[in-house]
């Protein structure tokens, strides 16, 4: 696969002892969890792409998010009146509802032979609890530029240390996030400069033209539970999953220093079983710039 490679990070070898790829990709499947605002439909093409490869692949909708997600009542009219201030009906969504959402998907697939549990971004934590509670349900979990809570609870914990201060998007959240219950931005923006933003933060490797279909899929609230609700997980369980992390080389919404801080507190807190590194080129999003490649390395 000419566009992933190890990482070449100190400590991070290619491969390492017990951690082989899948090994016959029939017999397979992933469990994909989205990454905030976004949803199941994110990985269309990504499954397309794994179903090419002889992978199974099931999507899952986190609590808040996909079609089912509750819109603030004047995101599609004209002024989006009360943007700022309503307060989100996904205010009341747990860490706990997210997790359950991932496991009931784990649970429906567990008939397969190798259950690959795939987590983006901000759906780390779920993902993470979910293999936390039911360890015998997944058989490896890949991070792609996800949190990782083996070293810090919440996530909030990594997007306020020093390694991320460079990651983009500061200016996309509106209002009061706490009065709202949610981080919520407004992806149908009519400012050509927020949008530019929000494609710059987390699809810049995508064409502007293409992005504006993929961000009219984004839902507008992440319910803070997401960002701030600890995640607790030990080497008994959590730990004794092996766990590949694909690093996004160029990534904006979470810098790869970040993704590394992540990965070696992890590797810290379970040095029996560390990580698999692997480097993806690109933004936070392959799964809208390189599917294909993204399919490849998962299926490796």
């Amino acid at each position: 696969m000419s566009n992933v490679s190890p990482s070449r990070r100190t400590g991070h070898a290619p491969a390492r002892t017990g951690d082989s790829p899948t090994d016959s990709v029939p017999g397979t499947v992933f469990v994909l969890v989205h990454g905030a605002w976004h949803s199941s439909a994110h990985w269309a093409p990504t499954q397309r792409a794994l179903t090419g490869l002889g992978a199974a692949s099931v999507a899952v909708d986190l609590p808040g998010h996909g079609c089912e997600a509750p819109l603030p009542t004047g995101y599609l009219r004209p002024g989006q009146p009360g943007l700022l201030t309503e307060k989100s009906q996904a205010a009341d969504v747990t860490m706990d509802d997210c997790a359950d959402a991932v496991l009931a998907a784990l649970r429906q697939v567990r008939h397969h032979r190798n259950v690959v549990l795939v987590a983006h971004s901000a759906g780390g934590g779920p993902a993470s609890l979910a293999a936390e509670r039911a360890p015998e349900l997944v058989d490896r979990i890949v991070y792609l530029s996800a949190f990782v809570p083996g070293g810090r609870p919440r996530f909030s914990d990594y997007i306020d240390a020093p390694e991320n201060a460079g990651a983009l998007g500061q200016g996309l959240p509106l209002g009061d996030p706490q009065a709202l219950g949610a981080i919520r931005i407004n992806p149908l923006s009519p400012d050509p400069a927020y949008v530019e933003m929000l494609r710059q933060t987390h699809y810049q490797d995508t064409p502007p033209d293409r992005f504006d279909r993929w961000r009219s899929l984004l839902s507008t609230d992440l319910p803070l539970a997401i960002v701030d609700a600890p995640v607790t997980v030990t080497p008994a369980r959590w730990g004794r999953i092996p766990r590949t992390f694909l690093r996004c080389a160029d990534d904006h919404a979470l810098p790869p220093a970040v993704q590394d801080l992540m990965i070696e507190e992890a590797d810290r807190a379970v040095p029996a079983h560390p990580f698999t590194v692997r480097t993806l080129p690109g933004s936070h999003s392959p799964f809208a710039a390189r599917p294909r490649d993204l399919a490849a390395a998962l299926v490796r």
